[in-house]
């Protein structure tokens, strides 16, 4: 008999409102950013909007897991320790922490999860963070299936993936360039993502390989093709980027991956969802609809040829028709998607292959109206990245989670007991006293139907068992006060019984893979310092935030320019460029160096 494995859909929220539609449409998990010292310093949230969430999240068995994952200065380890203290407060079921200071706090009994920032591609680093107490591990998004087997496999940790959304093209917690140009730091929460801007890129001998192109800027990640493939690679928590996006996104997306998982649980017994509940959907996800720079399942299955999007960071959706002809207010469109009043829809250029948009103001038929008429080539390709009638639909309520019960009516001698039991197979009883009259119709439809309307509970009624001896007269008051104390005692024994994570023993004298730290270590504290000497790290530098650095690395990644345009020597490629090459934006000039032996591209950054 196989191990029954539970599985976990993780959403991200922004806010509390767009966390509680993460847990309505099916996540399993929410991840959120703590009032202070989030990777995302605007998508702070109230310690009351935290314990708001984990209220509605424990109901259904989900979590609510809060980021605290940016590296910490001396003068803020008090505040963010007390801060820590205040989350386990409020019922938060784990922390997400990048700064190894925090391991040197007195910390309240709350699990730590390792977040991505700490850059976790290794076997010996994701053992030792095992062994120092960390209860789950995001690992790096480079990672191929064979290395997450690899990691799985030495391993008894949970293990965390991203499947979808933005990515970094560097390392995660190894990029420094927004420090470097703008002194704000992506590891303390404040990226200006100048990965997503327009480079030329210049050769040793002052040629231009290419111009204005966003050479830094990689597509979106989707690895809803490859679920079941991850969950038998050993993956435990399936990811979803986004404590930024909005909340049509979170809906859509998270929605989307519940689906998904579910035909898996359906198929595969030995995998179920780490909560309780069926997903009700009023719509049809779709990822194309929301948020996308087009898609890539990044290096899963290797290096592939196509993984950015040079041509514009912004969302093109999903992809429409052709112009078929042009007229002086409209255009003619041909596609087989239809095109609605209100849609965005958005098209590349000829003049410069920039993405260019418009609204659509009405649809007759073939006929589209523009608010203001573009300038249109015919046989354009058009993209929709904003469908009005798909955005309507999630602007209201468009889902629903309720949890399956069984109800069981029996008689007693002073007159009825109303049994609940749920799908957790969590039980309650209430008994009412009431005479025991005969009545003249029968009552089975009727006790049936009152049992049924469990309106803003949420419960769901699957089967109903009548027990009663004789076709006894019980008024729909009593069936509904019966009904209202029941599924109130209900919720209050799966709170009782809801099981918190266990706190890993955090007692580890296992040395730390690496004896020295360079800058990026991102030891910005003197309590990380003390955890890494005590773990038997002899030299640490200060982080790059605490001592900028000129000619090192301020961008780490695996992605590779000279491989995306032909100049690989690797893969025998019959072109060859005169290094170094430099990426131009304005003043800013950016080396390239290329370890080709560990098939990774350093950006390197002279003040």
């Amino acid at each position: 008999m196989k191990i029954v494995r539970k599985i976990e859909l993780l959403a991200p929220a922004k806010n509390l409102e767009t966390g509680i539609e993460a847990i309505y449409h099916g996540a399993d998990a929410v991840y959120i950013g703590a009032p202070r010292f989030s990777a995302r310093a605007a998508a702070g949230n109230s310690l009351d909007n935290i314990a708001q969430l984990v209220n509605l999240a424990h109901i259904f068995h989900a979590k609510v897991y809060v980021a605290i994952n940016t590296i910490l200065k001396n003068d803020e380890l008090a505040d963010a320790e007390q801060l820590i203290r205040d989350i386990y407060h409020t019922g938060a079921d784990a922390i997400i922490i990048q700064d190894m200071g925090i391991l040197n706090f007195n910390l309240p009994p709350i699990p730590i999860h390792a977040s991505t920032q700490m850059d976790n591609r290794n076997i010996e680093k994701i053992r030792f963070l095992e062994k120092a107490g960390f209860s789950q591990i995001v690992l790096a998004r480079e990672l191929s299936i064979g290395e997450i087997k690899d990691v799985a496999s030495h391993t008894n940790v949970a293990l965390e993936v991203f499947v979808h959304g933005a990515l970094c093209i560097s390392f995660s917690g190894r990029c420094y360039i927004s420090q470097a140009l703008a002194g704000r730091s992506a590891n303390r929460g404040e990226c200006a993502q100048y990965c997503r801007l327009p480079y030329n890129l210049q050769d040793a001998e002052g040629n231009f390989l290419s111009s204005g192109k966003h050479l830094l800027s990689l597509k979106d990640l989707n690895l809803s093709k490859h679920l079941e493939e991850l969950l038998d690679a050993g993956i435990s928590s399936f990811k979803i980027e986004g404590r930024l996006k909005d909340i049509s996104y979170v809906k859509n997306i998270t929605a989307y991956y519940r689906n998904k998982l579910d035909e898996i649980f359906e198929r595969r017994p030995e995998y179920q969802a780490s909560s309780s509940g069926e997903t009700i959907c009023r719509f049809v996800p779709d990822p194309f609809k929301s948020f996308n720079r087009g898609f890539t399942d990044y290096f899963l299955h290797g290096r592939p040829k196509d993984i950015t999007s040079p041509d514009s960071p912004k969302s093109y959706g999903e992809q429409m028709g052709t112009v078929k002809d042009i007229r002086k207010i409209f255009f003619i469109y041909s596609g087989k998607k239809q095109i609605h009043n209100g849609d965005g829809l958005c098209f590349f250029n000829k003049e410069r292959n920039e993405l260019t948009g418009f609204r659509v103001n009405k649809v007759e038929d073939d006929k589209v109206f523009p608010a203001a008429m573009p300038r249109l080539d015919k046989g354009i390709t058009l993209f929709r990245n904003r469908d009005h009638e798909f955005e309507r639909t999630l602007s209201k309520k468009s889902a629903e989670r309720k949890i399956r019960i069984e109800w069981t009516l029996e008689e007693n001698d002073s007159g009825f007991s109303l049994a609940a039991t749920d799908e957790d197979f969590y039980h309650a009883t209430v008994a009412f006293e009431l005479k025991k009259e005969l009545a003249k119709k029968d009552q089975t439809e009727n006790i049936r139907e009152q049992l049924s309307k469990l309106g803003n509970t949420p419960f769901k009624m699957t089967r109903f068992s009548d027990k009663l001896t004789g076709n006894w007269f019980i008024p729909s008051s009593v069936l509904s006060e019966m009904k209202r104390k029941a599924t109130d005692l209900l919720l209050r024994n799966r709170e009782t019984a809801f099981q918190k994570t266990p706190e890993p023993v955090r007692t580890c004298a296992l040395p730390y893979p690496e004896n020295t730290l360079n800058y990026s270590g991102n030891v910005a504290n003197e309590k990380a310092r003390d955890f890494y000497h005590r773990h038997g790290v002899k030299s640490i530098d200060p982080a790059f935030e605490l001592t900028p650095r000129s000619n090192v690395p301020v961008m780490i990644t695996k992605y590779c320019i000279k491989y995306q345009m032909g100049y690989c020597s690797k893969q025998r490629a019959t072109k060859t460029v005169q290094e170094p090459l430099t990426l131009i934006n304005g003043t800013n000039r950016l080396r390239l160096k290329f370890d080709c032996k560990n098939c990774e591209m350093h950006v390197i950054f002279n003040f």
